[in-house]
């Protein structure tokens, strides 16, 4: 093998090499590259979630009646309860008959009174026409003016018994008026707190009424989302056993203060000892959910004023 032919060889080895450090090179260059990508697209999507984070404020609640349409109807007098004449989830109307009390008591007590009233204007009518009686006589010269004066005054205190005896006719209608419990709302029965035979108390609960169509959700928020609040706002309401299920509805009142957490997180990392703001959330189409049931809530939030 003669000199040339060496050398060509070494030509074609050293370039062989030369071929197989440049696909190492840019296998590395690529691979290099890719994993730049990967670590770009992850750090784009931690950002995307992060700006969705951002745009919406997530609190815990629970849904409850509007002021005015939940009402306990308690006792108004000492008695036993005589009859019950609705039951839970019952649908009641305005002025509906709820239960009785025991009036035996009172309805004597009424017809003496009643009795009493009728003496006392008997009575009245007497003195009267004593007093007309002495009238005559005084003018004639028969009478003197002290008898005329003892006359008048037993008219009028016949007639000041007659009143008492009126009024006492009206305090005891009034009290016989509270033995009829009604609904003073329409709504359904929630709950039943008494039963036939049992004695109350007076302010002793009877019933719980509400107007199942009157609902909104009592929203717990941090208050370092009060700048970012807004009536109107759209809400995603949910709710634990609901899998896959969302209602919608809408900021309806932002509270001008702040209050200690009523409700415990379910997500044991959150702080407990936080201050919020108690976001009313209307409802903007019917859902299954039952009154105190807790839900959680995503507001749309938007910029934090000032900026």
């Amino acid at each position: 093998m003669n000199i040339r032919k060496i050398a060509w060889m070494a030509k074609l080895a050293k370039l062989a090499i030369l071929a197989v450090l440049a696909v190492v090179a840019v296998s590395a260059w690529r691979g290099a590259d890719g994993g730049g990508k990967k670590e770009a697209d992850q750090a784009a999507r931690k950002s995307e979630k992060a700006g969705k984070a951002a745009a919406r404020i997530v609190g815990e609640g629970r849904l409850v009646a509007y002021p005015g349409a939940q009402v306990t109807v308690s006792a108004e007098i000492a008695a036993v309860v005589e009859r019950m004449a609705v039951k839970e989830k019952s649908a009641v109307k305005r002025g509906e008959l709820i239960a009785e009390m025991k009036s035996a008591d009172l309805q004597a007590a009424l017809g003496e009174a009643q009795a009493g009233v009728a003496e006392a204007e008997t009575n009245l009518k007497l003195a009267e026409a004593e007093v007309e009686r002495a009238e005559k006589l005084l003018a004639t010269g028969v009478a003197t003016r002290q008898l005329l004066d003892k006359n008048i005054r037993d008219r009028d205190a016949a007639k000041a018994r007659g009143e008492l005896a009126g009024a006492t006719v009206k305090r005891i209608e009034a009290t016989i008026a509270k033995t009829r419990i009604v609904s003073p709302i329409d709504g359904v029965v929630i709950d039943r707190h008494a039963h036939p035979g049992e004695m109350l108390d007076v302010g002793r609960p009877i019933v719980t009424i509400a107007n199942l169509r009157r609902t909104r959700i009592e929203a717990e928020v941090d208050e370092y989302d009060a700048g970012r609040m807004a009536v109107g706002s759209p809400v995603a309401v949910t709710a634990e056993g609901y899998d896959g299920m969302s209602w919608k509805g809408h900021v309806e009142e932002v509270p001008d203060a702040v209050t200690s957490r009523s409700l415990k997180p379910q997500d044991p990392g959150k702080p407990s000892d936080t201050r919020v703001l108690v976001v009313k959330v209307a409802l903007d189409e019917p859902t299954p959910l039952k009154l105190g049931q807790r839900v959680e809530v995503a507001i749309a939030a938007g910029s934090i004023a000032g900026e």
